[in-house]
């Protein structure tokens, strides 16, 4: 499972013209799931997203989480994550899991993310034409895979 991971000041999720969903500071997370993915993997990525250190402390340092903050959080499914761009200029999704699998664990992350923070998270529409709409603060952006836990 991938997690694109970006600090934001505020974003917003349009769907058909509309605002489907909003939040303030905290963070945009697009996650992509594949094939292969675990019940360890929700959970070591839900810890890692909620307590991840990525917010200033009052001297500046990259020391507070979202949690630390109660900062928001949008999750937005983005298959794209796992593009293959190796041979020739078009990409492959073949490494995305079809939707009957990617969906029930995107549901299932977001659940696990709620319980982590207490509150309900901003999500997009799994599958829907989005336009994302963010401030990207720093620009901080992080890229976590589950399947290469450096």
């Amino acid at each position: 499972m991938r997690l694109l991971i970006q600090r934001v000041t505020e974003a917003r999720c349009h769907i058909g013209g509309q605002v489907y969903s909003h939040i303030g500071k905290g963070l945009v997370v697009l996650v992509g799931i594949g094939h292969d993915e675990t019940p360890e993997d929700l959970t070591w990525l839900t810890k890692k997203l909620v307590q991840l250190r990525i917010f200033d402390d009052e001297v500046g340092v990259m020391n507070r989480s979202v949690m630390d903050i109660e900062g928001e959080i949008m999750i937005v499914s983005q298959f794209t994550l796992h593009a293959m761009t190796k041979r020739g200029n078009r990409p492959s999704w073949i490494n995305a899991a079809p939707e009957a699998i990617s969906k029930p664990l995107y549901e299932e992350f977001v659940a696990m993310v709620e319980g982590a923070l207490g509150h309900k998270v901003a999500t997009g529409s799994f599958g829907a034409d989005m336009k994302i709409e963010l401030t990207n603060d720093g620009p901080v952006t992080i890229w976590i895979d589950s399947k290469s836990r450096e």
